[in-house]
């Protein structure tokens, strides 16, 4: 399932529900509706950028996340599971450039409406 996040600040940006479910709970938000005011886009960019540079420090948690969340075709391997995997950082940067956006330009972004 996808949820697209939307703000007038930018572009409609698309995420996994089982991607975009942990940035949410990152930031204390409902995966299934929900809202970052212009007042919170500031400290929701420095969770999630908080987060991102744990993610590059650590990166065995990452890959062991990234992992259990990956749907394992049938007959593939953990290993090749691993080689397939796509970095935090780079699942989180579409929002990471919307809260951005959304903070300078004093917008919300909405999902699940």
């Amino acid at each position: 399932m996808l949820i697209s996040f939307k703000s007038k600040s930018s572009p409609e940006v698309l995420m996994y529900q089982e991607h975009a479910e942990r940035i949410l709970r990152l930031l204390n938000k409902s995966p299934k509706r929900g809202v970052i005011t212009a007042a919170e886009a500031t400290q929701a960019l420095s969770l999630l950028e908080q987060e991102v540079q744990y993610t590059k420090e650590h990166p065995t948690e990452d890959v062991e996340h990234d992992v259990h969340a990956h749907e394992q075709e049938e007959g593939e391997t953990k290993e090749h599971a691993m080689l397939q995997r796509v970095s935090f950082h780079a699942r989180a940067f579409p929002l990471l450039e919307m809260l951005r956006s959304a903070s300078q330009e004093n917008e919300y972004i909405i999902w699940g409406v």
